[in-house]
């Protein structure tokens, strides 16, 4: 699939400057787009989708017409559920109980899906109206027939002097065919993956929990390894997947993109080699390792071990990585605990919960937009942190003793002579962690102790915390 999104519509938390100056009406790109897949014989097999403020039946056609074959609505069935569009997504303040966690608020809320299905029979009506008119019995037969779009009114306005639209309603003859939509399902290669490998030799651990250690070698060809064996997992014992360590796979070589995603209790990933994006995406409790080979003559802690958006969404499980990682590590991390020995910029960017250990240097734009979790970096440079949400603070003797089991979990899985050098001086080496805290994820912590402590209900007490 290839998503075409336009400048238009969006998320009400969005600052005014993207607003009115970021981005392009989705009718260039999609016309683009179109022109582009089917010259290069691509269109037969890919489904195109667009949104972008889309409202009508009439954005729907004209969509159709320009190639796209799946539209997306949000803006305008929000509305209809309710929304008055006062922009105030992500303050916890919605007037009409839309985007909101207080109770107070959501009681507001008037929305009902009737309405929602009014308003797409509303829009189908009108979407067979069009169609209709164009001579077309279904929208299928109207994808990629730009050449039926009515554009004199527009090109001979006084606005429009001067202005060649032409190319974007040229349709391209393509060497590979005349399809302009998709007419055939792709292979994208899955019943060839690793996993199926996988899944196979670890069918004792699949039937009865029996532990399973298995060894392969993995290329950057072989993607999201681990994903299928664990959505196995998840489909025969639930969400509380198997005892830790169940299934332990070791990986030789160099994993392409998503090792490990979605990545469930009781499997174990020990990747000797190293690792392109995506590590852990997703990760939902299992265990990912990734170190250099035990042959390897550089210093781990000086070498890029895996790509950019490390355990990006995970809500749960262990990330330790010996050596340095690339950007956004750790973005939007709910739940894991992710160690690296240094990070490129943007890390911990809108985490929201688990705990983050980076034993090197970092990158700029630190701990953007994060509202929760907890980070610890050695040697924190202050100027590299971004300060709108978070503190830097002086670990605890609590933090100091869990920073403590993690550098030794680190050490014991990856070998690392970092950790071990942690290890050997302690008392005088960890005065250099420093904490990175989000101000409001602290007030909600505190005030979870004290309800606690009270007798008082928690809930409430966060409610009211995360309100100031």
């Amino acid at each position: 699939m290839v998503l075409i999104s336009g400048h238009d519509g969006g998320t009400g938390a969005s600052p005014m400057n993207s607003l009115k100056h970021a981005g392009t009406p989705w009718e260039i790109g999609l016309a683009e787009t179109q022109q582009t897949l089917v010259l290069n014989g691509l269109r037969d097999r890919i489904t195109v989708q667009v949104d972008g403020a889309m409202k009508t039946g009439r954005d729907v056609v004209v969509a159709a017409l320009l190639g796209a074959e799946e539209y997306g609505f949000a803006t305008a069935p929000l509305i209809v559920a309710g929304c008055v569009m006062m922009r105030v997504c992500h303050l916890d303040t919605c007037p009409v109980g839309v985007a909101t966690q207080n109770p107070l608020l959501r009681q507001r809320f008037t929305g009902q899906a009737e309405h929602i299905v009014n308003y797409f029979r509303f829009v189908a009506q009108e979407v067979r109206e069009h169609l209709a008119a164009l001579g077309f019995r279904t929208l299928d037969d109207a994808i990629g027939h730009a050449e039926l779009l009515d554009t004199d009114d527009a090109v001979t306005h006084w606005k429009a002097q001067g202005l060649d639209l032409t190319p974007v309603f040229a349709v391209p003859e393509s060497p590979y065919g005349t399809a302009r939509r998709r007419v055939r399902a792709q292979d994208h290669g899955l019943a060839e993956a690793l996993d199926r490998t996988m899944v196979q030799l670890a069918e004792a651990a699949l039937e009865d929990a029996h532990p399973v250690r298995l060894e392969l070698p993995v290329r950057n060809v072989n993607r999201t390894v681990g994903t299928l064996l664990g959505s196995e997992v998840t489909r025969r014992y639930g969400g509380d997947g198997l005892p830790p360590d169940t299934i332990r796979v070791t990986l030789t070589g160099s994993a392409g993109q998503s090792l490990g995603a979605f990545l469930p209790k009781g499997v174990t990933i020990d990747m000797v080699g190293d690792a392109n994006d995506y590590v852990g995406k997703g990760l939902s409790g299992g265990r990912i390792v990734v170190r250099p080979h035990p042959e390897a003559t550089f210093a781990a802690e000086e070498q890029v071990i895996a790509g950019n958006v490390i355990a990006y969404g995970a809500t749960g499980g262990e990330v330790y990585l010996r050596g340095l990682v690339g950007e956004r590590f750790g973005v939007r991390n709910s739940g894991a605990v992710v160690v690296a020995e240094g990070v490129g910029d943007h890390a911990f960017e809108y985490m929201t919960g688990g705990r983050a250990v980076v034993l090197g240097p970092t990158g700029r734009n630190l701990a953007a937009g994060m509202s929760g979790g907890i980070a610890y970096v050695l040697d924190l440079d202050p100027k590299r942190v971004n300060r709108d949400m978070v503190e830097i603070q002086r670990p605890t003797d609590d933090d100091l003793k869990w920073l403590r089991e993690t550098v030794q979990a680190h050490h014991d899985l990856t070998g690392s002579p970092v950790a071990a050098s942690l290890l050997g001086d302690w008392t005088r080496r960890a005065a250099a962690f420093a904490k990175v805290m989000p101000r409001d994820y602290q007030r909600v912590l505190e005030a979870m102790r004290l309800a606690r402590a009270e007798g008082r209900d928690v809930d409430a007490a966060i409610m009211e915390a995360s309100r100031g």
